[in-house]
């Protein structure tokens, strides 16, 4: 019990950690330093409100509270065995330890957009998913801002990592870095990819702000993560969405 309380603790740590600090740079600086600046060039000219903001805060607060108790359930406690998480970073090749993160990215970026495309079915969306969809008009605060069941099943990935394939301590820590930041930026405000790079041979395969905005100011379309791969392929990028970011750009 002692050992799982120190994960916990451990893992609340780096959760909210990265959250906050990350969070409140990216606010400062587009909110508030440069706001004046670049407002004109907003995706939605309008400011989120206040009580938007905190309630995106608090329930991004809840979310980083049940990842950690997902994190310590499997690694301090006894189903650790159970799993493929290594401490030795020499148990593995480090051909596979890099190649691990594309790998990761991939299964990450397909398991989001089937969890979401279920998370938009109206009856889980109308008890589950709504919270985070309060945030017409997002901010960096919305990238934790789940209903509680949501945050478990977010949390799946986690679980599908460590049973799969081996996983270290870095890798964790540096995917879930890079997950959040660009959690952040789909939620930002602003689009920071050039302008054409929506139709460009790479950028129409990537997730952007613009697309992401679309998705919480419409509620439809654009279900990706970090690609638009899925969304491509299974016909579900809002048919405007081209046209919004060259708007956008322009």
């Amino acid at each position: 019990m002692q050992f799982f309380y120190e994960k916990f603790l451990n893992a609340l740590q780096n959760i909210t950690g990265r959250y906050f600090v990350f969070a409140t740079i990216i606010w400062v600086l587009f909110y508030v330093i440069l706001y004046t600046r670049i407002k004109d060039k907003k995706i939605q000219s309008r400011m989120p409100s206040r009580g938007d903001q905190w309630r995106e805060i608090m329930y991004s607060l809840g979310t980083m509270v049940i990842f950690a108790i997902i994190s310590a359930l499997f690694i301090g406690t006894p189903l650790r065995a159970y799993t493929q998480f290594y401490k030795d970073i020499n148990e593995h090749s480090m051909f596979y330890f890099w190649a691990a993160f594309p790998i990761m990215f991939l299964i990450h970026d397909t398991y989001f957009y089937w969890m979401h495309r279920i998370m938009h079915h109206p009856q889980v969306f109308k008890w589950v998913h709504v919270v985070h969809h309060k945030s017409t008009n997002p901010s960096p605060w919305a990238a934790y801002a789940f209903h509680p069941l949501e945050s478990f099943v977010e949390m799946g990935i986690f679980i599908i990592f460590i049973f799969i394939m081996p996983i270290h301590y870095i890798h964790l820590f540096g995917f879930f870095t890079f997950s959040v930041l660009y959690n952040m930026y789909g939620h930002l405000g602003w689009e920071l990819y050039p302008k054409g790079f929506s139709k460009s041979r790479i950028g129409r395969w990537v997730n952007t702000s613009v697309s992401h905005n679309q998705h919480h100011q419409y509620f439809t379309g654009n279900y990706g993560l970090y690609l638009l791969v899925w969304d491509r392929w299974m016909g579900t990028l809002r048919r405007d969405y081209d046209t919004q970011f060259d708007k956008v750009k322009s």
